[in-house]
């Protein structure tokens, strides 16, 4: 059943959206969703990691592959937008939406996305490398499919979102030729299915005995699965992260301190608050959780320092 169907038959009257304030361009800029682009810094996590994020040529790189998966995630979400028009309409929240709102015309939304996911890996091949323009075309691929059919699978649904956040944090080491350590790959992707998954609990928590949920899946998904999800995710996060920092560990005769193993402890504190949230059902948008919360923010920030210091041997 799809979420139009659902809303309906749970006795939600179609109305249509107050009208927007902007024009078209304005309309194109809030579905590209710019608050969701702090989500793509994750592109400097492998540079970072291996020490050669401050480099002009690594720099000039990593803002250019920023830009181009920016335009492939505005590319997704316009065309899921646009499939969505009628569905949104009837959601009390999404009506807003510029597309279901008739600010941004359904075909043009459609034109705008394709564009966007046909020149950006074109524009990857030609400045970047090969590799880039494959990650971008598969990112591009795997998330038109959740648009039209995978967000309505079972834990497809979670490993796909996953997968995105994890191809964010594999593009940058691509662009630039580093190698990827498995526990780097391991700690990311699994760091982003505990954030994805306690998202996911945190709506299906604030949704119980009300109507309309705001994914259809979440009817299918019960919180205990959820919760053991989140759970999981972390322990594994951690046991990677602590395996990562482990084997790469500091240089104790050149170092003050052993600074990537001290950061073991940020992380797993990170993670531990980071569940707070998770637990009491208010997880929603990661972005949103680290900014609001000044002791989340301030371990991260921690955290960073630490491992700053481990990557230049200090």
């Amino acid at each position: 059943m799809t979420e139009t169907a659902i809303l309906r038959q749970r006795g939600q009257k179609e109305r249509p959206a107050p009208p927007r304030k902007g024009g078209l361009l304005a309309g194109l800029l809030r579905t590209a969703r710019p608050k969701q682009w702090v989500k793509n810094v994750l592109v400097g996590a492998a540079p970072a990691a291996a020490g050669e994020l401050f480099s002009r040529h690594a720099l000039l790189q990593l803002a250019l592959v920023f830009v181009l998966f920016t335009a492939s995630a505005a590319a997704v979400y316009l065309v899921n937008d646009a499939r969505d028009a009628d569905a949104d309409r009837v959601h009390p929240t999404k009506r807003h939406r510029p597309v279901a709102a008739g600010q941004v015309p359904v075909p043009f939304a459609y034109a705008v996305g394709g564009g966007l996911a046909v020149l950006a890996p074109v524009a990857a091949a030609w400045l970047c490398t090969p590799a880039v323009a494959a990650l971008l075309t598969a990112y591009l691929g795997m998330q038109l499919a959740y648009c039209v059919s995978l967000k309505h699978v079972l834990v497809v649904d979670l490993a796909v979102v996953t997968t995105g956040f994890l191809m964010r944090a594999m593009v940058g080491g691509l662009a630039l030729g580093i190698p990827l350590s498995r526990w780097f790959l391991i700690t990311t992707g699994f760091g982003a299915l505990f954030m994805v998954s306690a998202k996911r609990y945190s709506e299906a928590v604030q949704m119980a005995g009300k109507a309309g949920a705001t994914r259809a899946l979440l009817t299918e998904y019960t919180t205990g699965y959820l919760r053991f999800v989140w759970q999981l995710a972390a322990g594994v996060a951690v046991l990677g992260y602590c395996l990562w920092a482990m084997e790469e560990g500091g240089v104790p005769h050149t170092s003050v301190l052993p600074w990537r193993q001290l950061s073991m402890v940020a992380f797993v504190l990170a993670i531990l608050r980071y569940a707070v949230f998770a637990d009491r059902g208010t997880a929603g948008e990661p972005e949103d959780v680290v900014l609001r919360d000044r002791a989340l923010a301030l371990i991260g920030l921690v955290w960073v320092a630490m491992y700053g210091l481990a990557v230049a041997n200090w």
